[in-house]
């Protein structure tokens, strides 16, 4: 058992037997036993900021890996009733990385993938102490070694693969550089039963290609068929609120609306904290996405204030998600920035009828939390004189602020633009 390499069971754990609320996901290892080996073994899943992305990944090494017994902590979980469950259960070598943390120790790309790799390679000497070492010990030589000798498949867990992207967004040759060592790491290997990654962004594009273009995706506009897998669900929320005697109603105008491929999902880290707090409020915080917020709306280089004031009013717009870059400085359309912004949680997006849209009054009141932090102000006089070109009093009341007029609903929205 190792940090990296076949660790135990610990985190998951944790979340399933000491957590107040924990909600059964399990079943997210049915999807991911039934790609083991083939083509689809590549998944990238990349959601915002707390939707649960790391409790995947620990429930994921919990259940493949080899340096632990989980039978009966899975006992009593959905996955324990599928025929597969025992066939899988605890037989890989997993390697769970969290990239974040390689982030915060290096201080240059080259540094990260040799600190990558100079960990593994001593977890992978100590577990395997006989392994008959190549005379060029990379980490990829050693990896194929360990499996030509001894048949055990590798299963790889990256989490928060992207945030060299959302660190460095401009640094592009240091992009590339970690790009080709995952690429060169992972790509066509055949030591690997499974590689799930996740992160806020899908896969990197350079071109018209990424460097790891073996990976399919799982995003908040295309998570088909895993969208369940990427919140709550509304009958989960609906156990939670008669549980703790919470109104659904409530709950669902407060942290329903992210539209995952028809599947309507909700924010699980502002469930559990309204839950447990019995209370409504905005509990979703953000860091890096509040500064990208705040850049991309202000500078209004492609007309973006614009359609946010549509959408602060209720309304929806369509864009075009395909021309998006996956990283966070390529912008060469407005739609490219509402994207972004869907990506990370700011906006949802149906992909039949190709609409944004403000998803919940948890966001609603980000919004406009932020408008005050920026000083928002020729937003809002634009927000005003809208309304007032097509409304006279007494439908207009002037000292109410533009976000008590939209969450009271005292000006119908469907004529306001």
């Amino acid at each position: 058992m190792g940090i990296y390499l076949n660790s135990d069971d610990t985190d998951f754990r944790s979340a399933v037997k000491y957590s107040r609320i924990y909600v059964d996901k399990t079943e997210l290892i049915r999807y991911t036993n039934s790609v083991l080996f083939g083509e689809q073994k590549y998944i990238c899943v990349s959601r915002p900021r707390r939707f649960g992305k790391s409790m995947a990944a620990n429930m994921l090494t919990a259940y493949y890996s080899r340096g632990c017994d989980s039978r009966g902590l899975f006992q009593g979980l959905k996955i324990a009733t599928h025929p597969d469950f025992e066939k899988h259960l605890n037989q890989y070598n997993v390697i769970h990385l969290n990239m974040r943390d390689y982030l915060t120790e290096s201080e240059n790309m080259k540094q990260l993938i040799q600190f990558v790799e100079d960990d593994l390679l001593d977890e992978l000497q100590q577990e395997f102490s006989d392994l008959r070492m190549p005379r060029r010990k990379t980490l990829v030589k050693v990896l194929e070694q360990a499996f030509v000798q001894y048949k055990i498949p590798f299963v790889f867990i990256i989490d928060e693969w992207d945030c060299i992207f959302r660190v460095h967004k401009s640094d592009a040759v240091s992009q590339k550089d970690y790009l080709d060592f995952l690429r060169n790491l992972l790509k066509d290997k055949s030591y690997i039963a499974l590689a799930y990654m996740t992160g806020i962004l899908p896969i990197k594009k350079y071109g018209e290609h990424s460097a790891i273009n073996v990976f399919y995706e799982y995003s908040m506009t295309d998570a088909s068929p895993i969208e369940e897998f990427t919140g709550f669900t509304e009958q989960e929320v609906r156990q939670l609120c008669e549980q703790y005697n919470m109104p659904f109603s409530e709950t669902k105008k407060w942290y329903d609306g992210y539209c995952v491929d028809g599947v309507s999902i909700y924010n699980p880290k502002s469930v559990v904290e309204a839950m447990l707090r019995g209370k409504f409020s905005n509990y979703w915080t953000q860091t890096e996405t509040y500064e990208a917020l705040k850049i991309y709306i202000q500078s209004n280089e492609f007309g973006v204030q614009d359609v946010i004031l549509k959408l602060l009013a209720g309304e929806k717009e369509k864009i075009d998600t395909t021309t998006f870059s996956n990283d966070m400085v390529t912008f060469a359309t407005k739609d490219d920035v509402l994207t972004l912004l869907v990506h990370l949680g700011y906006l949802t997006y149906n992909a039949e009828t190709k609409e944004i849209w403000i998803p919940n009054d948890e966001v609603m009141e980000q919004f406009h939390q932020y408008r005050k932090v920026m000083g928002w102000g020729s937003v809002a006089g634009n927000w005003e004189t809208s309304v007032k070109s097509h409304y006279k009093p007494p439908y207009l009341v002037t000292n109410k602020s533009v976000a008590e007029l939209i969450r009271t609903r005292d000006i119908k929205q469907t004529h306001l633009f």
